[in-house]
């Protein structure tokens, strides 16, 4: 029968559904028992403003961990998930990472939402030999280094990986869709200061330029603030087409609507636009314009399973932008696990996090949101992105290319 055990592992309180209470944890992962528990972290701001992206990321993490017990993925291997609030906070983040760290049973970390978070995350991660697969993070030097503008690219962290493609592809792509299909040449750039943000704005700088469009201005915002006439009064001065902004909806869909109100154009920004809530926030947020990772799920035949087991399993979040990506990230970890198994006559390695690490490189699948494998950098091979454009109260695809800038 069922039963619900309550499990207290490292600072997070867990529900644990198990098969019988007997044979419950028979192994701590070395004895080839029937029963072998492995757990995979999950990082996500599960609270706050950007609650809404992080709790589809972890239902998604979640369904795939059901799945993968119920279709037995790996004999002997029942997942839990281990979810933990960030708060997208960098130094909550790295907290998360320590308890992840110390429960021996975590072989693998999907998350964080936020790239300035995993940038907190990624050295002790990697110090501790523990894989890390984001579904969500663009940042690009997270992969390629701060160098990788210059053509220097080198990879700094060893156990870092993604399904989401980089803020290179994501800005460039952008700038060609704005320039090529939305004909406009004139854009006011602002960013929030943040990782995600900064980066993703020069990407788009350049590309934009270089296709002939102008930046007529530039300025930054505090991603804190939610009054923004002040640079409102510098775009519409500006002549600006359309502003391009580097942030997330918390403070985009305010400077949307404040922007509305002075000048009726256009804004343009990056996955961390791409929900729901953000057109919630914004009552005129019609026509503006976002790029996000990947083909929308709904447009993909290899989602249908996926769409239809999180419904049925009465999850009460939305999968929001991120959830294809997350069920392809945590399917990564499970892969690795099988794989690391397989290697081992059947039986989880004593050495598990270096084995399922070495095993990362060899992951290749059919995911949710396409082929999955990762390139020499821990890269997603997958650059498919989509531009979007609110139309009628939803997010409405418009343009979607697998994109090499």
């Amino acid at each position: 029968m069922l039963i619900l055990t309550t499990v207290l592992t490292t600072g997070a309180l867990t529900l644990t559904a198990c098969g019988s209470r007997d044979d419950d944890n028979k192994s701590d992962g070395n004895s080839g028992s029937s029963n072998t528990t492995v757990v995979i972290g999950v990082d996500a701001p599960l609270t706050g403003d950007l609650s809404a992206l992080g709790l589809g990321i972890k239902n998604s993490a979640d369904l795939a961990a059901k799945t993968a017990n119920k279709n037995k993925t790996v004999p002997g291997i029942t997942f839990e998930v281990q979810p933990l609030d960030d708060q997208a906070q960098p130094s909550v983040g790295q907290q998360n990472a320590t308890k992840f760290i110390d429960n021996k049973k975590v072989l693998g970390v999907v998350g964080p939402l936020n790239s300035g978070v995993a940038q907190s995350m990624q050295k002790p991660l990697n110090d501790a030999g523990l894989t890390q697969v984001s579904p969500a993070n663009t940042g690009t030097e997270l992969t390629q280094g701060d160098n990788w503008k210059t053509g220097d690219k080198k990879r700094p962290f060893k156990t870092y990986f993604r399904t989401a493609t980089t803020d290179q592809i994501q800005g460039a792509f952008a700038a060609k869709y704005l320039y090529n299909n939305a004909k406009i040449k004139q854009v006011y750039l602002i960013d929030d200061q943040k990782p995600y943000g900064a980066g993703l704005a020069a990407s788009f700088k350049a590309t934009f330029t270089g296709l002939g469009g102008k930046i007529v201005g530039s300025d930054h915002v505090n991603p804190d603030d939610r009054d923004f006439n002040a640079v409102v009064t510098k775009v519409k001065k500006s002549g600006a087409k359309a502003v391009y902004y580097g942030g997330e909806y918390p403070a985009g869909a305010p400077l949307s609507q404040q922007l509305k109100d002075s000048v009726k154009i256009p804004l343009m920004g990056g996955d961390g636009m791409y929900s729901a809530d953000f057109i919630k926030l914004n009552k005129k947020a019609q026509g503006d314009i976002a790029t996000s990772v990947g083909k929308p799920v709904e447009e993909l035949d290899s989602a249908k399973k996926f769409i239809a087991d999180y419904k049925t399993a009465g999850y009460k979040d939305a999968y929001e932008a991120y959830g294809g990506g997350t069920y392809d990230a945590t399917w990564a970890i499970i892969e690795a696990v099988k794989l690391a198994v397989a290697d081992n006559d059947g039986k989880l390695p004593d050495d598990a996090r270096a084995k399922v690490l070495d095993a990362m490189s060899k992951v290749k699948f059919d995911g949710v949101t396409g082929p999955v494998s990762f390139d020499e950098y821990g890269d997603t091979t997958n650059t498919m992105m989509t531009a979007y454009q609110v139309d009628g109260g939803k997010w409405a695809s418009k343009l979607s290319e697998a994109y090499k800038p």
